[in-house]
């Protein structure tokens, strides 16, 4: 087990104009969970790939505990990769891919099978080792390239969005038994990822990247709660952050022609134009002696114990879109006009040329 350190890792594919990944400083610790996420071409999977000797650093480096990978051979970096299709031979038993890696590292055949059963076990798939990957579901052929990666034993496991070919319900059981494994195991494990409830879910600390610069590191919730800027605060949540243009005056931020309270920190630290986000959840039908920000309602979705308002607010003469988390006995028809407001404590403010965050 060891530590990973990207210090202002770079990468520039040819022909290209902008980095792919651009000055990664990044330090994850021994035995943790990190998670990359972010849109398509972020960068996350690139940086992955860097770690893990599949594509040169142009400029910094990379270390996995005190050691400098950065001119290492993929082979030579002790580092276990799971891929998004599996990459099991179709021409080996579940037992043969399995132990491939120690029978190439020459390692006897008693140990070999010794370790492939316990990694069988771990995995409560002892009863598909005689199997080939034909005869296995995606859950299973899934399980079978965690413990292909898991009997060499690495100092790091890399996973590149090992779950995006499983079904919806799958995908949920599976990732608990994956932080329940890593758990165990205690090794370090770098997870890349486009889905953010993954990544809110599973890991111990979360990175988001855009066009291949770091915006924001730090757990789950402070990403949820503090977001440094709009892209992270629209990116890290499902239903989305809310977000709408909004101008700050003496009295609040004003979204077409309501006024929302903020607190007065806030207001010291704002003025001018600015986004404004709200949170589905943090959204409120206003009281008929408040007034708010007028939507027109298009579509609720029930979910059972929750329910969603679709619609669109116009403070601009432009229509947003906005998300709106019901209350259990709130109801409202196609078609409708509501007014929302929110307590100053939920309002998140936003740079609106920058998108930097100004409240604390």
């Amino acid at each position: 087990m060891a530590s990973v350190k990207f210090d202002k890792a770079t990468l520039v594919y040819p022909g290209a104009t902008v980095p792919a990944v651009d000055r990664l400083e990044l330090d994850i610790e021994d035995g943790e969970f990190m998670v990359f996420v972010g849109p398509s071409g972020c960068g996350k999977s690139t940086s992955l790939r860097m770690l893990a000797g599949l594509e040169e650093v142009d400029e910094g480096a990379i270390y996995v505990g005190d050691r400098d990978v950065t001119s290492v051979r993929a082979k030579d970096r002790d580092i276990a990769m799971v891929f998004q299709n599996y990459a099991l031979y179709p021409h080996m038993t579940v037992s043969e891919n399995m132990g491939f890696a120690l029978k190439m590292a020459k390692t006897p055949k008693p140990k070999r099978e010794e370790r492939v059963g316990e990694a069988a076990k771990l995995l409560d798939i002892m009863e598909l080792l005689a199997r080939k990957p034909k005869a296995l579901s995606g859950g299973q052929r899934q399980r079978v390239a965690m413990g292909r990666a898991i009997v060499r034993q690495p100092q790091v496991f890399c996973m590149d969005e090992p779950l995006s070919n499983l079904d919806a319900k799958l995908r949920v059981s599976t990732r608990t038994q994956i932080v329940s494994l890593q758990a165990r195991l205690g090794i370090t494990t770098v997870y890349v990822t486009h889905d953010q409830v993954e990544a809110m879910t599973m890991g111990d600390r979360v990175a988001v990247m855009n066009h291949g610069v770091l915006q924001q590191v730090d757990t789950p919730m402070a990403l949820y709660r503090r977001p440094v800027n709009a892209f992270v605060a629209g990116f890290m949540g499902s239903p989305a952050m809310n977000l709408v243009a909004a101008k700050l005056d003496s009295e609040g931020v004003r979204v077409g022609g309501a006024t929302i309270a903020i607190t007065p920190a806030t207001r010291e630290k704002a003025s001018g134009d600015v986004i404004l986000g709200v949170r589905p959840e943090d959204w409120r039908v206003a009281r008929p002696d408040e007034g708010g920000v007028a939507m027109d309602v298009t579509l609720t979705e029930e979910l059972g114990s929750d329910a969603y308002m679709y619609g669109t607010i116009a403070p601009t003469g432009e229509p947003i879109p906005v998300v709106v988390k019901l209350d259990k006995n709130q109801r409202f028809d196609r078609g409708s006009s509501v007014e929302l407001t929110a307590e100053p404590q939920d309002i998140h403010l936003f740079d609106a040329a920058d998108g930097r965050r100004l409240n604390e």
